[in-house]
């Protein structure tokens, strides 16, 4: 029996320094480990409160906002509560004092409610409800297809906006879910801490962004059913104006392909350059009249108002711009007048300045003239080769002589040379005359039948062609004037050798004498004349 209870003994002992010690360790290292645990959750609840404060949205700052106002009333009501209680007691220094102190307070909160006063019962009032939605363009024409195109994009960038509201409010959300489990956690690690009243207020924060998270996501399915039905309507139009270009753009093409071949039509059976550049001047403006006239009567809605409006507007340009709209009429009036055409050479006088030159073009508002060598710039302007513009509205006011006019190509020209009074004046015409007749000689056949051609538009009365001799009496001689057709291209190289010709001809006659200007001086002596003797009757 005794070695039984040594056994149990020893056996106890053993037991007991086997687990015995382990279990205390045990018990240190639960301990520790719950410290840590406790460590790491407040660590990572405040890391969450750092980064709520630090990177606080809109939606945070609007109901931190919300929560002063709430809290300012409430403060408000107790501050009125304790100066009614006061007020009701015996007056005192002391509380006269506190009361004062306390309406101090009371205007302060006052002035605080007001500041928040826009934040009413809801803490996101003015987060939750979308854009207003512009009034949708009419897409009438194809100009306003970039304007629905536009209004579609600000309005998909709209929905987007409010898209990534609902976005920032779940991630929020799903922040503060996360602190309210460390709140929990760390109750339960550590009853004695107060963590009840923060994990309230969030569980109250989290309620209202669950609730505001409902009404936005709801608010955007309407929001964007809106949307969708606005830009199906947009997107018909712009759809139906884009039909109607292409039709357009067809009608143009048309319209161009059937002006070609009319140019190509005319430029087969019309050979004479100039009548061909006019035609073509003409198809083409007809073509961009016709072009105008589509694209105006396809694409304004109304073109009554359209010409109303051009009616007023063109009173006053009519003023403004004057010489812009007489060059205008000054093209119709030349082209389908046909006083001027493209190749003519003309002669413009303007202010005292005299230009002649050959057409180059004739544009709506003003024609462009190649500047020749002729008389003209031999004796006036010293110069020739320019490029000369000539304004449309100049045929109204000024004065232009066309060498060139229809089909008549050639000009009278003339030359002058003075003889003696004692020279064989008979001679010197005869002479003339003949040289003039064989440098003339081409010139003068081609105008006969020119003039025919004319005689059905014009009525010719003196038709003589053959070079016209005329002498004048000058002061000191006989001045024989010789006059010829010439090509009026051409006129100073045939007055050139005209006028040689007959110099050399007049100094190889004996009997005719070029004059010069002279004086006689009497070297003699004069002979006094007897004077006639009155009688008395």
């Amino acid at each position: 029996m005794k070695t039984y209870f040594v056994f149990i003994v020893t056996f106890f002992l053993l037991t007991n320094s086997l687990y015995g010690a382990p279990k205390k360790d045990a018990e240190f290292i639960d301990g520790e480990s719950k410290e840590i645990t406790i460590q790491n959750a407040e660590h990572e609840l405040a890391k969450i409160k750092k980064e709520l404060t630090k990177d606080s949205s809109i939606w945070t700052k609007s109901y931190n906002s919300y929560m002063a106002y709430q809290g300012s009333r409430k403060s408000l009501r107790e501050v009125q509560r304790h100066i009614v209680e006061l007020q009701d007691r015996r007056e005192t220094v002391e509380r006269r004092l506190e009361i004062e102190a306390l309406q101090a307070k009371e205007k302060i909160l006052t002035d605080q409610i007001d500041e928040f006063r826009a934040q009413g019962t809801s803490p996101f009032a003015s987060l939750l409800r979308p854009d207003d939605v512009e009034e949708a363009p009419k897409i009438t024409n194809p100009f306003g297809i970039i304007t629905g195109f536009s209004y579609i994009k600000r309005l998909n960038g709209q929905y987007k906006d409010y898209e990534r509201k609902a976005e920032e409010i779940r991630e929020l959300t799903e922040v503060m879910e996360r602190q309210v489990a460390l709140y929990r956690q760390l109750m339960k690690l550590n009853p004695k801490a107060d963590y009840e009243v923060e994990l309230d207020a969030t569980l109250l924060q989290i309620e209202k962004f669950k609730l505001a998270l409902d009404t936005l996501t709801s608010t955007a399915d309407v929001y964007g059913k809106r949307i969708e039905s606005i830009e199906a309507k947009i997107n018909k139009e712009i759809k139906d104006q884009l039909y109607k270009l292409l039709n357009i753009g067809f009608v143009i093409i048309v319209l161009f392909i059937i002006a070609f071949l009319i140019k190509r039509i005319v430029k087969r059976y019309i050979t004479d350059n100039e009548r061909f550049y006019m035609a073509n001047k003409i198809l083409t403006f007809v073509t961009v009249t016709l072009v105008i006239l589509v694209l105006l009567f396809t694409f304004m809605d109304n073109v009554g108002y359209l010409a109303t409006v051009l009616g007023f507007a063109s009173a006053g340009l009519a003023i403004a711009l004057r010489d812009w709209f007489m060059s205008i009429i000054g093209w119709f009036v030349i082209v389908f007048g046909g006083s001027i055409h493209v190749g003519d050479r003309i002669r413009v006088e303007k202010d005292g300045m005299v230009y002649v030159g050959d057409v180059l073009d004739i544009s709506l508002q003003r024609m462009t003239i190649h500047e020749d060598v002729t008389l003209t710039t031999v004796v006036h302007n010293r110069r020739a080769g320019r490029i000369v513009f000539i304004p449309n509205n100049y045929i109204f006011t000024s004065l232009i002589a066309n060498y060139t006019h229809g089909t008549l190509n050639t000009v009278w020209d003339g030359v002058d040379i003075t003889i003696t009074f004692d020279s064989n004046h008979k001679k010197a015409v005869h002479i003339a005359k003949e040289i003039c007749r064989k440098y003339a000689k081409g010139y003068t056949e081609i105008t006969r039948k020119q003039i025919n051609k004319l005689r059905d538009r014009y009525s010719l009365k003196n038709a003589n062609v053959e070079p016209r001799i005329f002498t004048f009496i000058e002061s000191n001689g006989l001045k024989v004037s010789a006059w010829y057709l010439t090509n009026a291209y051409a006129t100073l190289t045939l007055r050139s050798t005209i006028s040689a010709d007959i110099i050399d001809a007049f100094n190889a006659e004996s009997d005719i004498t070029i004059a010069y200007p002279t004086q006689t001086f009497y070297t003699g002596p004069i002979e006094k004349k007897q004077q006639p003797v009155m009688e008395d009757a």
